[in-house]
């Protein structure tokens, strides 16, 4: 005779010998008196549909539902349980314990973010020896999921056909080991997007992977070299680019005098907020961080994010695959799982691993210092996020 539930409030009650049948053995629920313990609802519910549980009583009149009562009620009474209880049933079979992640459930003693639904154990450990194995975030697939604070969560996204994908979201800082100082000064032209330096040096693209050099067929130009608006604003910032003129977009030159009356790094930076709004002052910021970590961010657009990144570059002609893709967000930015599962997918498609930098940048308020040049520092929180099985 298998035992009855009883709901009090949000957590089901089972008497007898319920601690040693179902806590000390399966790792659910909480103890109580004697050997009572409580349940909650998706614990309740998983051992309804086992049929290790004959039923729940729910009412004053001692009315015993079975598990598709049981279910439904709980869907209209508790948030987000039908996909919580899918998350829940799903790593039980693959045989992990887990436990609700908030008091005064064994999860709620652990250091997790109040997002965190679930904390699940290591194979072979329970509630009671805390040896925790994923902080587990249940996400709806029309929900949307805030990007700050994600490192150190696996995500469990269900969607509309109650399929569950993990993600597995990390610290993810790049750290490079690329040996390379640019030059001490580099004289370029600013046009409507980009500048071009004439008289590059070889290194500065052969070593430093700068820019893209401009080339073709019987050329008789050597040495001319194409610098995105991120290298240059970053080249300038350090002291190395300075400006001959300037061309606009609608066609009309600056002088050299003109051009260098705020700097160089000021010229360029207004000019990536003219083509691209504030968005350039991110990319800027996360650029520079990435060239500091001596790794070499070049463009990611092939791959629909804003950088590839690569660790150890000792020369173009001897270039390693890219390592990273790097997707720059604002810190407030929220993600849809269909965005966050068709960047990953990309990336791991590629060979690549995908990171979310989340950036804060500027004056007034939004994080940062600007220096004299106008180029803005940021607080830069990065996550790395990848596909899991569990």
């Amino acid at each position: 005779m298998q035992p009855t539930g009883h709901l009090r409030g949000d957590a089901v009650h089972v008497a007898g010998d319920a601690r040693q049948r179902f806590h000390d053995s399966g790792g659910y629920g909480r103890p109580l008196e004697g050997n009572e313990i409580a349940l909650s609802r998706v614990e309740a519910a998983h051992l309804l549909f086992r049929g290790d549980l004959s039923g729940v009583t729910i009412d004053a009149d001692g009315d015993e539902a079975g598990f598709e009562r049981f279910f439904v009620e709980s869907a209209a009474a508790a948030d987000r349980f039908a996909v919580r209880y899918l998350v829940y049933a799903d790593l039980r079979d693959r045989g992990f314990y887990l436990s609700p992640a908030r008091e005064p459930w064994p999860g709620g003693d652990i250091d997790a973010p109040d997002a965190v639904d679930f904390i699940a154990y290591e194979r072979g450990s329970t509630p009671d020896t805390g040896n925790v194995k994923y902080p587990v975030q249940v996400v709806g697939e029309r929900e949307s999921l805030r990007a700050a604070g994600l490192a150190g969560r696996t995500l469990a996204v269900v969607d509309e056909e109650s399929d569950i994908t993990y993600f597995a979201a990390t610290e993810g800082g790049v750290s490079g080991a690329t040996d390379y100082e640019p030059p001490n000064r580099l004289l370029g032209v600013l046009l409507a997007d980009r500048v071009v330096v004439w008289d590059a040096p070889e290194g500065l693209y052969e070593r430093g992977f700068y820019g893209q050099p401009l080339t073709g067929r019987a050329a008789a130009i050597e040495g001319a070299v194409q610098l995105s608006l991120v290298e240059a604003a970053s080249l300038a910032a350090d002291g190395v680019l300075s400006l001959s003129a300037s061309v606009d977009a609608a066609g009309h030159s600056a002088g050299e005098a003109a051009t260098e009356a705020d700097g160089p790094a000021a010229a360029v930076v207004a000019r990536g907020r003219d083509v691209e709004g504030e968005r350039f002052d991110r990319r800027l910021a996360v650029y520079r961080r990435l060239r500091e970590a001596d790794a070499v961010p070049k463009t990611g657009f092939k791959f629909g994010a804003d950088f590839r990144t690569y660790l150890d570059v000792e020369t173009v002609e001897d270039l390693p695959h890219s390592e990273h893709l790097v997707r720059v967000v604002e810190a407030d930015h929220r993600f849809s799982p269909r965005e966050l599962s068709l960047d990953v997918r990309l990336a791991g498609g590629v060979r690549k691993e995908m990171v979310f930098a989340l950036t804060a940048v500027g004056d007034d308020g939004r994080g940062g210092t600007a220096d004299e040049g106008g180029v803005r520092d940021a607080d830069v929180e990065w996550a790395s996020i990848g596909r899991l099985t569990p």
